[in-house]
């Protein structure tokens, strides 16, 4: 009976994962339609010029993102030597992820007029509160199950463990923040263009930042299953190991998941006009 119970138990704590997959796939479908929406406004010198600068810059600081992963590998070897190989691709993974945030988190202004009063989007407009809120909470946890795991990870292990989530979240808040603040344009023909380029902002912050939480937060759980019984006792006391091995897991299936819609959305905003030819 014990068995069964872990079995129901590991099934159930995957669901996070698949409900993950189900609100970023209704993310992209966002993205989808305000992508649309700029092929139905003409293309104008000034928003040419926009586009092509914020594109740009994304790529620019994302070259930046992929040296510092780079950097990151060549620290691991210089420190851990041979055992460093296990380490390779999640210090690439943090360099990318920071350029990403780093690239969003400082685009540069808009050059067209902004509204006079001004008009502001609501946060809902740009991304789904549910995303958000869920983003805070893997990194709240990560962190969290970095404080409880101290004595065992060692001091350098816990700082990168709490580094890199709450790292991605600052950053994330702070595109966030200047992405709501700053007005919309005055001209109607540069909102829709404006409001992609925020709604493509939103997405990828909250993506990366959900993936530098809950990959560290899947990490860490499994790290806290060692050290459990791994035996399931028929009384259900035994069901903690195995709710921290499948939490663990979905956790990191969740983030390899966002992982992979954020791949895809790393193109830049772009007009072509089709719509109107």
């Amino acid at each position: 009976m014990g068995r069964l119970i872990a079995v129901v138990l590991f099934i159930a704590l995957l669901i996070p994962a698949a409900l993950l997959t189900r609100g970023w796939s209704h993310a992209a479908e966002r993205r989808a339609a305000a992508s649309a929406g700029v092929e139905f406004v003409p293309a104008t010198p000034t928003a040419t010029a926009q586009l092509a600068r914020q594109a740009a810059h994304g790529r620019r600081v994302r070259r930046i993102g992929f040296a510092l992963g780079v950097a990151l590998v060549v620290v691991s070897v210089v420190l851990f030597a041979e055992a460093s190989v296990f380490l390779w691709v999640p210090a690439l993974a943090v360099g990318l992820l920071a350029g990403v945030l780093l690239a969003e988190a400082t685009r540069p202004r808009p050059r067209w007029a902004l509204s006079s009063p001004p008009r502001r989007q609501r946060r809902g407009e740009q991304v789904s509160p549910w995303l958000l809120w869920t983003m805070r909470a893997v990194v709240a946890g990560a962190a969290v199950a970095a404080w409880l795991l101290a004595e065992d990870l060692g001091t350098a292990a816990t700082a990168i463990a709490l580094a890199v989530p709450l790292g991605g979240w600052l950053l994330a808040e702070a595109a966030l923040l200047r992405i709501l603040l700053r007005p919309l344009p005055a001209e109607g023909a540069d909102v829709p263009i404006d409001e992609a380029q925020r709604t493509w902002t939103a997405h990828l912050v909250v993506a990366a930042a959900t993936v530098a939480g809950v990959i560290p937060l899947g990490a860490l759980l499994l790290r806290a299953a060692i050290d459990l019984d791994d035996r399931v006792a028929d009384d259900g006391t035994g069901l903690l190991p195995v709710a921290l091995v499948a939490g663990g897991f979905s956790a990191l299936l969740a983030g390899l998941i966002v992982a992979g819609f954020l791949l895809t959305w790393l193109k830049p905003v772009r007009q072509t006009s089709h719509a109107l030819a």
